[in-house]
C-alpha cells in the first residue's frame, strides 16, 4: 500500500501543474528562437557566404580608364644649343579581368600623343584597339592554382554551416538535459519533503508514546535528529532546483534568473520510449549525419586545395604574353581612331617572360608544409572516425544499461517500500525500534531517488545517443533554413 502510493507519486511528478506548463517541445522551440549562443552562431554561415562572394570577385571584370601625362627635358650638348622638350599624353579605356585558368586579359583601346621640340610640338596620335593578354604556362596555370581561394572559401562556408548545425544540436541536447535535470531535481525535492513529513510524523508519534512512558527519550532524540537532517536535505534540494531552473531559463533565452519566487512550471516527462540499437549501421549513419565529421572532411578539402596551389608555386614562371588588334597614326585623333575602327592596319605582339628563382626555398617550404598539413588531416580524420565509433558504441550501450537500471531500481523501490511497511508494523507492535524504522526510511528514500535518477538518465541517454548519431534534428522534426 505504502510502496504503491510512493511509486504513483514518483511517476506523477512533483505536484499539480499550472494551466499552461512548459513542455519539452516548447522549451526547444524557445531555445531555437531566443538562445543567444545560437544567434551568435548564425552569423558564421552568413560571413562565410560573404567570403565566397569575395572569392568569386577575383574573376570579376573591371572597367579601367587611364589618363597620364609625362614631360621630358633633355640636357643641351653645347652651351649655345637649346634644350629639347617632349610631352606625352596617354589615354586608355579597357575591360580587364582574370580567367579561372590564369589568363589575364585586357580588352579595349589606347591613344598616345607625343609632341615636342623634335616635331615643333605638332600632334601625333598613335592609337590601338584590341586585346592584350598574359597566359601563365607553368606557375599560375590551371584551375588548381587559380581556384584555390574560391575552393577554400566554399569549403569554409560548408564548415560554418555544419558547425552551426552542431551548435543547434548541442543546444537542443542541452535543453533536454536541463529539462530532465530540473524534473529530477524537483523529484528529489519532493522525495525529501515526503520523507521529512514521514519523519515528522514519527517524531510526533514517539513524543506521544514517550509522554505515556511507552517509549524512551533516546527514541525521541533519534527521530528529532533525523528530522533535522531531513530539513537540511530539503534546503539543498531547493537550491538545486533553483540553479537548474536558471540553467533552463538561460538555454531558452529567458533572462529572468531568480533566487526566490514562484517556480517555472514544466510538464512532466514520460519515460523514454524504446530505441532500436544497431551499432554497426549506427556508426555508418553517424558518418553521414554528424556535423563535426562532415566539417572535418571539408577541412581535408581545404588542405588538398592548399597543397595543389603550393605545388604549383614550385614551378618557374613562364608566361606567354601577346596582343592583337589594329592601330592608327595621324595628327588628328579622329583620323587615328577611324583607322582603328576601319581596321586599316593590324598590330600584334607575342613573346615569353621567364622568371626562375635561384633556390626555390619559399616554394619548397610552402609545399612541404602544405603536404604535411594534408597528411596530418588525413591521419586525424582516421582518428576521428575511431572516436566516433567508440562514442556511438558507448552511447548505444548506455541505452540498454539505463533500461536495465530503470527496471532494477523500480524493483528495489517496491521492495524497500514493502520493507518499510513491515518495519512500521513491527514498530507499532513493539518488536522494532526507532533506529530500524529510520533506517528503512533512509533506504526507501535512496531507492526512490535512484529510480527517479534512472528514469532521467534513460531520457538523457537517448538524447545523447541522438547527438552522437547526429540525428537530433531529425528526431525532433526540426529543419534548418
Amino acid at each position: 500500500m505504502f510502496a504503491g502510493a510512493l511509486i504513483a507519486v514518483a511517476l506523477l511528478g512533483v505536484g499539480p501543474l499550472a494551466a499552461a506548463p512548459l513542455t519539452l517541445d516548447d522549451a526547444i522551440r524557445l531555445a531555437l528562437q531566443n538562445n543567444q549562443r545560437l544567434k551568435v552562431s548564425a552569423f558564421s554561415p552568413q560571413i562565410a557566404r560573404a567570403n565566397v562572394l569575395t572569392a568569386y570577385g577575383s574573376f570579376d571584370p573591371a572597367l579601367t580608364f587611364r589618363r597620364t601625362q609625362g614631360k621630358d627635358e633633355s640636357i643641351a650638348l653645347t652651351p649655345l644649343a637649346p634644350r629639347s622638350h617632349a610631352t606625352t599624353d596617354d589615354y586608355s579605356l579597357s575591360l580587364d579581368g582574370l580567367m579561372p585558368w590564369g589568363l589575364a586579359y585586357s580588352l579595349g583601346g589606347s591613344a598616345q600623343n607625343q609632341r615636342g621640340t623634335f616635331n615643333s610640338f605638332a600632334d601625333n596620335y598613335v592609337t590601338f584597339g584590341g586585346v592584350s593578354f598574359t597566359q601563365p604556362l607553368l606557375r599560375g596555370f590551371g584551375f588548381g592554382a587559380n581556384l584555390a581561394s574560391l575552393r577554400i572559401a566554399r569549403a569554409n562556408r560548408g564548415i560554418s554551416e555544419w558547425q552551426h548545425r552542431q551548435t543547434v544540436i548541442d543546444t537542443i541536447t542541452d535543453v533536454i538535459f536541463a529539462f530532465n535535470n530540473l524534473q529530477q531535481a524537483r523529484d528529489t525535492l519532493h522525495i525529501a519533503r515526503v520523507f521529512r513529513d514521514l519523519t515528522a510524523q514519527l517524531v510526533r508519534d514517539n513524543e506521544t508514546k514517550n509522554r505515556i512512558g511507552a517509549l524512551s527519550d533516546a527514541d525521541v532524540t533519534q527521530a528529532r535528529a533525523r528530522l533535522a537532517t531531513r530539513e537540511e536535505a530539503i534546503l539543498f534540494a531547493e537550491r538545486s532546483v533553483r540553479d537548474v531552473e536558471n540553467q533552463l531559463r538561460l538555454l531558452t533565452g529567458d533572462p529572468a534568473f531568480k533566487t526566490t519566487g514562484p517556480d517555472l512550471v514544466i510538464a512532466d516527462l514520460a519515460p523514454a520510449p524504446e530505441v532500436t540499437v544497431d551499432a554497426a549501421s549506427d556508426v555508418k549513419k553517424a558518418y553521414d549525419l554528424r556535423p563535426d565529421y562532415q566539417a572535418a572532411r571539408l577541412g581535408l578539402t581545404i588542405d588538398r586545395a592548399s597543397y595543389a596551389a603550393a605545388r604549383n608555386q614550385l614551378l618557374p614562371r613562364l608566361d606567354f604574353v601577346g596582343s592583337y588588334g589594329y592601330s592608327g597614326q595621324d595628327p588628328k585623333f579622329s583620323v587615328a581612331r577611324a583607322e582603328v575602327r576601319d581596321r586599316d592596319a593590324r598590330s600584334y605582339t607575342a613573346g615569353f617572360v621567364v622568371r626562375v628563382p635561384l633556390t626555390f626555398a619559399d616554394g619548397r617550404g610552402r609545399a612541404r608544409a602544405a603536404q604535411l598539413a594534408l597528411r596530418r588531416s588525413e591521419a586525424d580524420l582516421v582518428r576521428f572516425e575511431q572516436d566516433i565509433a567508440l562514442s556511438v558504441t558507448s552511447a548505444a550501450g548506455q541505452i540498454e544499461t539505463t533500461k536495465q537500471r530503470v527496471a532494477a531500481t523500480r524493483t528495489a523501490f517496491e521492495l524497500a517500500g514493502q520493507a518499510l511497511e513491515a518495519e512500521q508494523k513491527r514498530f507499532q507492535a513493539g518488536t522494532s525500534t526507532t533506529f530500524f524504522v529510520l533506517q528503512q526510511q533512509e533506504l526507501l528514500s535512496g531507492a526512490q531517488n535512484s529510480y527517479a535518477r534512472a528514469l532521467a538518465d534513460q531520457r538523457r541517454a537517448r538524447a545523447n545517443y541522438e547527438r552522437e548519431l547526429g540525428a537530433t534534428l531529425t528526431a525532433h522534426q526540426i529543419q534548418l533554413e
